[in-house]
């Protein structure tokens, strides 16, 4: 479908032609009415198939047509890296509109705050925001939104994974009641079910299949324990030419010494995490695309909405837990009609998430272990949960009443957990209520497991070891 067939304004048709988007694709051919109509959206659709777009032309035909003199949209995104993206790819859409737009995010000093600062009260015609660091400004009372006629949530599913359940209701509660509620994930899970039901009204659902890797992706599934992972990836990068690699941790503890084993094999790497300064980030994001160093060794905070594509090489160096960010991850290889390889190293514990890999492309999938014959020791058995007994006895671990033994203690019930403010660019900022249960300051007394006799008149009441340690 031609982008002249959605009747946008001239000046957005002349900055999609400007941009060289030739076809709508699917999400956008399927987006682009229902947004333009008015109507809330409810669409899942992995990043990587021009979502960002199917909600951004529209808004900018409407900020086109409108005249607001206050903040007409606000796009609530996961991390400070897709938030800066977003905002750099409205600027080349709105280029001919002349729209205003500021990335508001954690992790930066005192000139950019005030820049915040700035336009959030003079107002931008969007705003991209990530929740945590747009909830610090919202408190401190100069921010109004009551010309806002669009909210987008942005990976609302990754957004809800880390925690921002909170800052996103809160968020909304500044917001007028009439506006247009968009949300885009590339997941589906219940929680996202959940609050489309709270924050959408009689919204249109567009549910995109999750494309399969291509068949020129050769993707390798290497068995390794988490020692051995590091002198496997050594052994299996020797001799690579021409590499351009993304290698994928979920632990920030692993980037500076796999940055440090790729340097002394000759091969240029640079690492970031949710660590790193955002000038360092942006600068070493901007390097790898440009090519000036081959490998990018990046927690999950890259895995997904960042545009880093055509590469040789992806790592998984532990496995995702979601199978459609495996998808995407791997994608990023064997672009236009290249080839590319895909590493992915399994050990005893992400065993699991192997299996959601499988059930996703149908089929079992071939795991190598080769970290005996290289020295390293035996490679872990692949033996996920649902083969292997749990080792737990079946019989029931309380003790009859008069019994002897103290009881375990009990976990907390899982909202008794303090909720908080994750920037992903700062530092978390409890928000719990102070009376709250669980909340920093209180302490939440233990129920019994068991049921005591009273003591006798004058009779010392005994306490149990594990309670008291418990309280």
């Amino acid at each position: 479908m031609n982008f002249n067939e959605f009747e946008l304004h001239e000046d957005v048709l002349n900055a999609v032609d400007s941009m060289n988007y030739q076809q709508a694709t699917p999400i956008q051919e399927q987006a682009i009415p229902h947004i333009l109509s008015g109507k809330d959206l409810l669409a899942c659709a992995q990043t990587g198939t021009g979502k960002t777009a199917a909600y951004l032309i529209p808004i900018l035909d409407k900020v086109a047509h409108e005249a607001n003199a206050h903040t007409g949209a606000l796009i609530l995104v996961p991390t400070r890296e897709l938030a800066v993206q977003i905002d750099q790819q409205i600027q080349g859409l709105g280029y001919f509109v002349g729209a205003t737009s500021i990335a508001v995010y954690g992790g930066n000093k005192g000139p950019e705050w005030d820049q915040q600062k700035k336009a959030l009260t003079q107002g931008a015609d969007i705003i991209i925001a990530t929740p945590g660091r747009l909830i610090a400004h919202l408190q401190l009372g100069y921010v109004h939104f009551r010309d806002l006629r669009h909210l987008v949530l942005d990976e609302a599913d990754r957004m809800l994974d880390m925690g921002f359940l909170g800052d996103i209701l809160k968020i909304m509660s500044y917001l007028p009641n009439e506006r247009q509620t968009l949300m885009f994930s590339a997941t589906m899970p219940p929680k996202i079910g959940d609050l489309a039901k709270r924050i959408l009204k009689n919204p249109e659902e567009i549910r995109l299949a999750v494309s399969r890797p291509a068949d020129r992706i050769d993707q390798q599934f290497y068995l390794a324990k988490d020692e051995q992972k590091l002198p496997l990836l050594m052994h299996l990068l020797k001799g690579v030419e021409n590499i351009s690699m993304v290698l994928f941790t979920s632990r920030k503890s692993n980037v500076e010494p796999i940055v440090r084993a790729l340097r002394k094999l000759g091969l240029g790497a640079h690492g970031i995490s949710s660590d790193s300064e955002q000038g360092e980030r942006e600068i070493v994001l901007r390097d790898f695309k440009n090519r000036q160093f081959p490998i990018l060794v990046a927690t999950d905070v890259l895995s997904r909405g960042i545009d880093i594509d055509n590469l040789s090489h992806v790592v998984n160096y532990d496995v995702p837990r979601d199978p459609e960010d495996y998808v995407h991850r791997i994608g990023r290889t064997a672009r236009a009609e290249s080839k590319g390889t895909a590493m992915t190293f399994i050990n005893e514990h992400d065993q699991k998430y192997v299996l959601k890999i499988e059930r996703l492309f149908e089929k079992e999938l071939e795991k190598k272990s080769v970290t005996a014959e290289l020295g390293l020791g035996e490679a872990p058995v692949f033996e996920p949960p649902r083969f292997r007994s749990s080792g737990r006895n079946n019989s029931k671990s309380r003790k009859k009443k008069g019994g002897s033994g103290a009881p375990s203690a009990r976990k907390p019930h899982r909202e008794a957990k303090p909720q908080s403010t994750v920037d992903t660019e700062g530092a978390a900022v409890p928000t719990a209520d102070p009376g709250t249960a669980g909340a920093p300051g209180t302490t939440s007394k233990p129920k019994r497991r068991n049921k005591r006799r009273r003591p006798k008149k004058d009779q010392p009441k005994t306490v149990n070891p594990t309670e008291a340690q418990a309280s």
